[in-house]
């Protein structure tokens, strides 16, 4: 295809045409420095302590893996762009960026999905817990999850660089996503968009009903234990639920509908590619009594340290 595709660079047309949106770098370069900041904490703090070798804490470590690779895909071009008045971003840039953003927004549903999983395994079969949850099977729910990242995003990626760009190259967005690029494509797209609405649809679909069930499941289970025994397990999983309805309410929006584009797509998408991913850390290490154990612990002994060196 590459004798129909004359554009070699695509124009972003950003948040909106207003220019006082530039001042908005400074929020979002703070955004970014909380997500990384925050996640790292968590990362470190994870394996520096006995939590590592607990399968939630363990899961979660990936979790935060994928919030530090996802948001980069997206977050400094978006800073970049309007602090020094650049939009624009090459063909090539903007297929990777496609890319990388299925892949690794795919692995943090999939991963997302299966702590959901290791929640229901933890309240409705105690005694088999550790059993179940072994470090292979992490890793195997782990692979399995970037295995199908990979196949989505390959997908996704196949029927969006097939496509003839030699027209118009203004995106209606702050960064490449699938349903900008289809409407200035210099062909009929309907059918594509339905292929990818479709795609889309199924994991949305299927993680959707995998992770409700898993938590009708558990609130059906709770209603045997004991009052201090619901209220932990809750408490555990109400972080859980925050996390996954700040990052899938908006992606469901922005994707389970028929393929177009709508002013309030650009809005949405901040959710999941910006603020969840920037709450994450805040809502599992301020809601987590363990996890703030651990982050004082490794606080703590990262002075002691320097405190003994000098």
């Amino acid at each position: 295809m590459e004798n129909q595709r004359n554009v070699s660079e695509f124009i972003f047309m950003g948040l909106s045409s207003d220019q006082k949106i530039q001042m908005f770098c400074f929020v979002f370069l703070f955004c970014y420095i909380v997500i990384l900041v925050g996640n790292l904490l968590i990362l470190v703090s994870i394996k520096c302590s006995v939590l590592f070798h607990q399968p939630m804490y363990y899961l979660l470590s990936h979790l935060s893996s994928m919030d530090i690779c996802y948001t980069s895909c997206v977050t400094p071009t978006l800073i970049s762009d309007l602090l020094l008045g650049r939009k624009t971003i090459s063909y090539g840039n903007c297929m990777l960026q496609v890319f990388t953003m299925y892949f690794f927004g795919i692995i943090e549903v999939f991963v997302l999905t299966v702590m959901a999983f290791d929640r229901c395994v933890a309240i409705c079969k105690p005694l088999h817990y550790m059993i179940i949850m072994t470090r292979t099977s992490c890793n195997l729910l782990i692979v399995a999850a970037w295995a199908g990242g990979a196949v989505h995003a390959f997908s996704q990626f196949s029927v969006i660089v097939t496509l003839p760009f030699c027209g118009p190259n203004e995106i209606d967005h702050y960064y490449c996503d699938i349903f900008p690029l289809l409407k200035v494509a210099c062909t009929d797209t309907y059918v594509t968009g339905v292929l990818v609405v479709a795609n889309s649809g199924m994991v949305a679909l299927v993680t959707f009903v995998l992770l409700f069930g898993s938590y009708v499941i558990i609130l059906f289970t709770l209603r045997n234990h004991s009052a201090e025994g619901r209220r932990k397990a809750l408490s555990t999983c109400g972080s859980h639920i925050i996390v996954v309805t700040l990052f899938f309410g908006p992606s469901i929006f922005a994707y389970l509908r028929p393929p177009t584009t709508f002013p309030e797509d650009k809005i949405f998408s901040l959710f999941y590619t910006i603020i969840a991913p920037m709450f994450n850390p805040l809502i599992y290490t301020l809601r987590n009594t363990e996890m703030k154990k651990a982050i004082r612990k490794v606080s703590c002994q990262k002075i002691f340290s320097e405190e003994k060196h000098n």
